[in-house]
């Protein structure tokens, strides 16, 4: 911290000012920075691609977990599908699907 006492010559008290007025300008441009709209845009957009990198990590990985528990479920520990539970949900699909293609259309009239 400066001097106060009246012991200081003009030309420490003058260079205490400009030491002083160099930081207050230092403060100022730095406010300026932080308060410019660009500034505060980049902020924000930073922000919003953090939580979507964070949101989209997350769900990479719920995705992840719930492809690999589907694939336990129709592939054994070897690699080798499960018949037993391939062939019924092959069937169910089939089924579906010939439902879908070929079951009542509506006539245009």
């Amino acid at each position: 911290m400066a001097e106060t006492s009246d012991t200081r010559t003009p030309a420490q008290i003058e260079a205490d000012i400009r030491a002083r007025r160099e930081v207050l300008a230092e403060t100022l441009d730095e406010i300026g920075v932080r308060v410019h709209p660009k500034t505060i845009v980049g902020d924000v957009k930073a922000k919003v691609v953090a939580n979507v990198d964070h949101t989209l990590g997350r769900a990479y990985v719920q995705v992840n977990r719930v492809v690999s528990d589907v694939k336990a479920q129709f592939v054994d520990e070897e690699g080798a599908p499960r018949l037993e539970r391939v062939v019924p949900v092959a069937l169910v699909v089939v089924g579906v699907v010939g439902l879908l293609a070929f079951g009542p259309r509506r006539r245009r009239g």
